[in-house]
């Protein structure tokens, strides 16, 4: 009869577990739909300020700018949460030891001032290169095993910051677009590493909903190849950015690549406008690469500009470019048993103007851009969040409080 018994036992307790592994990934606390990205720097201070209280707080930057009627109004136009950027190099600076507790009471200020206004806020860890504004960026904290372990420092303590927060209205993101792992073999450092944050975030905010990615600028492609059974946690939301086609998307931005900068003037799609004004601002753009580039690398940039055209040329071809990472990443969730509100297309817009380049980008193209996205987002039942208020891409403002065209938020004010 004991033995029956234990068999019993045994035969139950494994049905429970093929049970739960049949069962789809439970829902995360925290849940979104619509959002958009807050900015992070606009007067962009040295790292030798960071030490005056005046320029460093209150934290992030955009609360010198933005008041509460301000993010009311971004409720009133259809958002339902905010993703609020946060660099994390002031609190890795020598420069601010005396202001560090202020840094981190001032971001909780700050999400606690985006609920108010009836908004859900991400808390997203927002490391920029580092350059002539800081000493520590992206590749120090990659490339330096000390200042890795300090950065996973700094997440558990702002996880510990947000820990008591109500976690239906904040979630927290450990890193936003890992650089590593970009390597065509991809040499696999992001898992244990991702690993190292979600455990520091983890410990510290135990109720928290955790935002977690996949490597080599959060593409959907990266986040395919994440193991999320190796995170034994169901109160998880995946995300992905995606801007494809980037040739359209980033004209004339100075920081990506050595060939984007030459590029404006192209229409979304490329057959908005008819075949002869197309081919007249793409030997505009050739005249400039012969013109401004360094001889060595004009063949190869003219070579890849008819590539990236040819390559979304028609309405099918840019189709497939555009449903691309949704498909991926809806077939690693259903692969993994994610469910699709589990998952966040974190990032995605279309440049408005480069800072410093008179061209700016027709708002019905962008307006037409963020529409198709968001279509798609939310025919795979994913959420989403438009880069960005303000600056470059900016959908509210412009820069230096000016602002932008009111297409694209029509266009969110629309679908509700």
């Amino acid at each position: 009869m004991a033995l029956l018994t234990a068999m019993i036992k045994t035969l139950m307790a494994a049905l429970l577990v093929l049970v739960a592994l049949a069962l789809p990934g439970l829902a995360a606390t925290f849940s979104m739909k619509r959002g958009l990205n807050l900015d992070q720097w606009t007067t962009w201070p040295g790292e030798d300020k960071w030490g005056d209280r005046r320029a460093i707080l209150p934290y992030p930057e955009w609360r010198k700018f933005l008041n509460d009627d301000d993010l009311k109004a971004l409720k009133s136009a259809g958002f339902d949460f905010l993703r609020m950027p946060v660099d994390p190099s002031p609190f890795l600076s020598s420069q601010t030891l005396a202001l560090r507790d202020d840094l981190y009471a001032s971001v909780l200020d700050s999400v606690r001032m985006i609920n108010r206004a009836g908004l859900k806020v991400i808390v997203d860890m927002h490391l920029i290169p580092s350059g002539s504004s800081r000493k520590i960026g992206m590749g120090e904290v990659m490339d330096d095993p000390k200042v890795l372990d300090a950065y996973v420092e700094v997440v558990r303590k702002m996880a510990r910051t947000l820990a008591d927060e109500d976690p239906r209205q904040v979630a927290f993101e450990p890193m936003n677009e890992p650089v590593v792992d970009c390597d065509a073999d991809g040499t696999g450092l992001w898992p244990e590493r991702q690993q190292k944050l979600f455990a520091a975030a983890r410990s510290s905010a135990t109720k928290l909903s955790l935002i977690l990615t996949g490597a080599c600028y959060s593409n959907a492609a990266s986040l395919a190849k994440i193991d999320p059974k190796a995170i034994p946690d169901d109160n998880i939301i995946w995300t992905f950015h995606s801007y494809e086609p980037f040739l359209l998307t980033h004209q004339g931005a100075t920081w990506a690549g050595d060939f984007i900068p030459y590029v404006t003037g192209l229409p979304y799609p490329l057959n908005a406008v008819p075949r002869a004004q197309l081919d007249a601002a793409l030997d505009t753009i050739r005249a400039r690469i012969k013109v401004e580039a360094p001889w060595t690398r004009q063949s190869g940039l003219l070579a890849y500009l008819d590539e990236q055209v040819a390559s979304i040329d028609t309405d099918e071809k840019l189709r497939e470019t555009m449903d691309a990472p949704f498909t991926r990443v809806e077939a690693w969730a259903k692969a993994n048993g994610i469910k699709p509100e589990n998952i966040m297309l974190g990032e995605f817009g279309m440049i408005r103007q480069e800072y410093g380049n008179p061209y700016v980008m027709p708002a019905e193209y962008r307006a037409a851009y963020v529409r198709n996205m968001v279509a798609r987002a939310e025919a795979h039942g994913f959420a989403w969040s438009v880069w960005s208020y303000g600056g470059a891409f900016g959908i509210v403002e412009a820069f230096d409080g000016d602002k932008a065209e009111p297409d694209v938020m029509d266009v969110v004010k629309s679908l509700h």
